[in-house]
């Protein structure tokens, strides 16, 4: 499974001194970003129902969007793994920042230009970094690009893989910005668009199929193609999608059906509605945020009778109705606090509480009854919102009136935390025990921030989904895979 390989990575101790470290300022931008301002003042707790205007979503959004804005590099446009903590580049976080620069721009939070510039820089330097087979001092592979990138060069960080499902989330952000910069006027315009284009025809999607016709999750210099691929139901929708969309290395359109051929063991009964599972949340969100799956059907979906958004529906619904059982009797867990994903924890050990022996984990892919050690993410509920308004609002006031700013700051909620967790004798591998709250994460994780400050967007005004709907490469994707109905019905 993909989580994990970046349980291994995380775990490892981050590198760099400072993900600003030997960058320099180039033409595109000013010797220091400005900073995206943030409210300073936090809103107020309201009953406003699921709308569009809720105060404390706006603020949220803002806060998220922000923390892209603050923290990526402006000359490569490289965000990084998480932050306050020195880190690494992940290339999953540049695909999220990429695609809320034209939500800030669109907000009037930032300018079009600004947006653009940081866009550009981007796609400037991803156009530009070096690929090939070597071991070190590569970017990337035939079109695809490495999990985790070094801050400094942008090069391939200690030995992680080339990453499919990494660079279909980069890929997204890169064909949101190609569809969005659409003035014709505009050189700087005109050149996104021409370099997402480059970059997307670059990806050699029929080489990474060692195993046909799935694809990889990735490939070593060192070993060659992983052992996994992506062949149950999970984050890939977008994958795929890509993949049979490329004008230039395509896979067969006969490809989808055989990977949604293999989804019946994931099919679950368990809860109010059947669905089919992926236990964490993130699964049925990262390919959400770009493409629109409400009304569209491909063969699976008739099968079932519903289709990926109606699916995401019910997998949320699902994940609160294990909250509220609370099987484990994790302190916490109801009918507004719930929300299981990959997300960081306090560490890998055993403690005894309230007479239980518990076991607890660092950076893991938690979901119901699985890995599930009482550690809650605010991205499992609010990267849900475009599927379940009327739950998650009243989940993200809880969890912000229960806990206050213990787990809301600057950047809107942190990663992750434990209200079982309130013994200090332990060996914390990341966070703290915050006294009469429990253990809460330092960090902001990009990968975690992206679906937050991207599907708020969604629910909010559809920008993303309306935008993507544009882009002739993702129809094609979808089309080829046997998609009809929703927003393909109309030209």
């Amino acid at each position: 499974m993909t989580f994990d390989r970046r349980d291994i990575l995380r775990a490892a101790t981050l590198g760099g001194a400072g993900w600003l470290a030997g960058c320099t300022a180039g033409p595109l931008a000013p010797k220091r970003a400005p900073q995206m301002a943030f409210p300073g003042v936090l809103p107020k707790i309201g009953t406003t129902p699921a709308s569009a205007s809720d105060p404390l979503m706006d603020d949220i959004q803002r806060r998220t969007v922000s923390y892209f804005w603050n923290t990526t590099d402006q000359v490569t446009g490289l965000a990084p793994d998480r932050w306050p903590t020195p880190s690494f580049a992940s290339i999953a976080a540049v695909g999220f920042a990429l695609t809320t620069y034209p939500i800030a721009a669109t907000r009037g939070w930032i300018t079009r230009a600004a947006a653009a510039q940081r866009t550009l820089a981007t796609l400037r330097f991803f156009a530009n970094a070096p690929q090939g087979p070597d071991k070190e001092g590569m970017s990337g592979y035939k079109g695809f690009f490495y999990h985790f990138l070094g801050v400094t060069k942008g090069h391939r960080f200690a030995k992680t893989e080339l990453s499919t499902i990494d660079t279909a989330l980069l890929l997204g952000g890169v064909l949101f910005a190609q569809t969005w910069f659409d003035d014709e006027a505009d050189p700087a315009e005109r050149e996104i668009r021409a370099l997402a284009d480059q970059l997307y025809r670059a990806v050699e999607w029929d080489w990474i199929t060692p195993r046909k016709p799935f694809v990889s999750m990735g490939w070593h210099p060192e070993s060659g193609f992983i052992g996994s691929d992506w062949n149950i139901y999970n984050e890939s929708l977008i994958l795929y999608v890509l993949a049979l969309g490329s004008p230039t290395h395509a896979l067969p359109p006969t490809t989808w059906d055989a990977w949604t051929a293999k989804f019946d063991p994931s099919w679950d009964e368990k809860y109010d509605d059947p669905f089919t599972a992926f236990p964490p949340l993130f699964g049925h969100q990262y390919s959400q945020v770009w493409i629109d799956f409400r009304g569209l059907m491909d063969t699976y979906s008739k099968r079932r009778g519903f289709g990926y958004f109606e699916n995401s529906r019910r997998a949320t619904y699902a994940q609160r109705r294990y909250a509220i059982n609370n099987p484990g009797r994790w302190r916490g867990y109801g009918e507004n606090v719930w929300g299981l994903t990959a997300c960081d924890g306090p560490g890998n050990f055993v403690r005894e509480i309230d007479g239980i022996n518990r076991e607890f984990f660092s950076y893991s892919a938690r979901g119901p009854g699985d890995r599930d050690d009482g550690t809650i993410a605010p991205t499992a509920a609010l990267g849900s919102v475009a599927f379940a308004p009327e739950i998650v609002l009243p989940a993200a006031r809880a969890m912000y009136s229960t806990y206050g700013t213990a787990i809301y700051d600057r950047y809107g909620f942190r990663d992750s935390f434990n209200p079982t967790l309130t013994r200090s004798d332990v060996k914390l591998q990341h966070g703290k025990v915050v006294p009469y709250i429990g253990w809460v994460a330092d960090d902001f994780l990009g990968i975690d921030q992206g679906p937050i400050a991207c599907m708020i967007e969604n629910w909010r005004s559809g920008l993303i989904w309306k935008t993507m709907q544009k882009n002739p490469y993702i129809r094609a994707g979808l089309e080829r895979a046997g998609f009809a109905g929703g927003w393909l019905s109309a030209r």
